[in-house]
């Protein structure tokens, strides 16, 4: 008996031992919260710089590749001090232009502005109209409206009356 109790105590002692910090996962005994937040700031990421170039999405290039990084659609190209990219002059977006696709590395207008609108209303360019019995408008070259207001006469009687549809007040008891 006196056998198996020395066995007991060396069992005791020699078995903790062999148990590593490594075989102890951290699920086994979850941290608090506090442990929890400060364990992504001290996160390490590798340094690609003179090995390769990343983008946006964090996808590695490797030097010499040719890429398109996700704010910009022009190309890349990574190199040993980071990536070098097409910064061409690109035209200017016409003012009228309604329709502009990214495609490219420039932009690109591809439907201009072809009228005018008015008051809720679409008019052709250079067409002619009249919202009021009073006022005479165009839509301009411009996309702009110009508009003219009739200049009434003063009328030569007591009472002057406005008719549908016209503009001006007339006289009907002379």
């Amino acid at each position: 008996m006196a056998l198996q109790i020395h066995e007991a105590w060396i069992l005791l002692f020699v078995i903790p031992a062999l148990v590593t910090p490594a075989a102890i996962s951290h699920e086994d005994y979850p941290a608090d919260e506090g442990d929890q937040t400060s364990s992504n700031d001290n996160l390490i990421f590798d340094d690609y710089r003179g090995k390769g170039c990343v983008d946006d999405s964090g996808f590695v290039y490797k030097l010499g590749e040719r890429f398109f990084p996700g704010h910009s659609n022009c190309p890349c190209v990574c190199t040993e001090d980071g990536p070098v990219c097409d910064q061409p002059e690109c035209p200017k977006i016409h003012p009228k232009c309604t329709k502009v696709e990214h495609n490219g590395c420039c932009p690109e207008c591809k439907e201009v502005k072809n009228f005018c609108e008015y008051h809720g209303k679409n008019y052709k360019i250079l067409e002619e109209f009249k919202p009021s019995p009073c006022e005479w408008c165009r839509c301009e070259p411009s996309n702009e409206v110009h508009c003219v207001v009739a200049d009434c006469a003063v009328p030569e009687c007591v009472n002057p009356v406005y008719e549908p549809e016209q503009c001006c007040p007339v006289c009907k008891n002379g």
